[in-house]
């Protein structure tokens, strides 16, 4: 895909810029307990205010039935201002002709943010007179938040139908390390693909059939592949929703299934390994995790790759000694990242696990946006990019 991106606009000096960020960060206590997402955003904010933009910040914060100050965007505003060693304003977001006078006052290289969006009735709905109004305020909009852009929301989509949109450089570094995945991956491309959700890994596992060489996979796809197959898997997390393409899919060649699993009680009790052919559970004990024959099996696939893209947990890897499988899984893609392969993790425990073990940095790409990734790896269109197109 072409896309708008920031960089291409020739002059941003006194343009009001409306930059959509993705700053729905976890808070406690009024503080930011990780503020990776907002580093993230670090290098768009920075490059516009060095080209003496004014910038406007907007984001959500969790899920508010309107205004609600457990949700205030205040303790971002205040950790942003650390990085860039100046008090960020955070503007009332119920009134915006009054956020447009307070806009108007701006100097040069300003940044201000906007309260949390979902204040405002509209956003979720895609309103036309909040996208409207959100363009009011601005000569440009520019998404930055991946995370968001699979969502047809006012401050996403709706605002980048009255202004110039344009993607923003962490935008960009996403979408072109997700294009080294889907379009001309260098071979042998290796898929790892875990976690719980179903309805949004089938997708990515019908789309990576076309493309990858290897598909390993674990968590809840192992989980329902084999009660498919008629193995009784005891309490092990399954989806019986999606029993036939789960049977269609896992039973190509390219897809690589565990040979052994780590089973036993929810809290980690009786743990352990037992060999898949093997499997007969009782209604009391599941299936946590992968076992280390097949951790060694995945890593004799992972170490030959040319491109990783790795998605989803192998187990359930905040229960100790249910981690072996997906700590196992980021050392093995973190060691060849940046060195032999193009490494991509992506989703909320895949980053976690590689934060937890200090590895995040040693992939080529750690995706902010777990839906967004997931979507644009099975192939469907964003609403948030089907507006930077050129």
């Amino acid at each position: 895909m072409n896309f708008r991106y920031v960089k291409q606009i020739s002059d941003l000096f006194k343009k009001n810029v409306l930059v959509r960020v993705d700053f729905n960060v976890p808070i406690k206590s009024k503080t930011v307990l990780d503020n990776y997402k907002i580093k993230k955003s670090l290098a768009t904010i920075k490059f516009l205010v060095e080209k003496g933009a004014k910038v406007i910040l907007v984001s959500h914060l969790g899920r508010p039935a309107g205004t609600d100050k457990k949700f205030s965007l205040k303790p971002v505003a205040i950790e942003l201002g650390k990085f860039l060693q100046k008090k960020i304003p955070l503007l009332g977001v119920t009134d915006l002709a009054k956020v447009k006078v307070q806009v108007a006052k701006l100097l040069p290289g300003a940044v201000v943010m906007l309260e949390n969006i979902r204040f405002v009735k509209g956003e979720i709905e895609n309103s036309e007179k909040l996208s409207k109004d959100l363009a009011n305020l601005a000569d440009i909009f520019v998404l930055d938040g991946f995370a968001v852009a699979h969502r047809s929301a006012s401050s996403v989509s709706g605002v980048a139908k009255y202004l110039p949109a344009y993607a923003g450089l962490l935008l960009q570094e996403e979408i072109e390390g997700l294009d080294q995945v889907v379009k001309k991956p260098k071979k042998p491309l290796v898929a790892v693909l875990g976690g719980i959700k179903m309805e949004t890994k089938i997708p990515v596992l019908k789309n990576l059939l076309s493309k990858a060489n290897y598909i390993l996979v674990g968590g809840g796809i192992v989980n329902t592949y084999l009660w498919a197959k008629g193995y009784k898997v005891g309490s092990s997390i399954v989806d019986k929703n999606f029993k036939k393409e789960i049977l269609r899919y896992c039973s190509n060649k390219k897809v690589i299934l565990p040979v052994d699993v780590i089973v036993g009680s929810s809290n980690g009790k009786k743990a352990q390994v037992i060999d898949v052919k093997k499997l007969n559970l009782k209604k009391d004990v599941g299936i946590f995790d992968i076992g280390p024959k097949t951790i060694r099996l995945f890593a004799g696939y992972i170490k030959k790759s040319k491109t990783v893209v790795w998605n989803g947990a192998m187990g359930n890897f905040e229960q100790h000694p249910y981690e072996y499988g997906t700590h196992s899984v980021a050392h093995l893609v973190a060691s060849v990242s940046k060195r032999k392969a193009f490494g991509v993790a992506g989703g909320g425990e895949t980053v976690e696990a590689l934060k937890k073990l200090h590895l995040l940095s040693d992939v080529d790409l750690a995706s902010t946006g777990g839906g967004s990734m997931l979507e644009y790896l099975g192939g469907n269109k964003l609403p948030g990019l089907e507006v930077l197109k050129k």
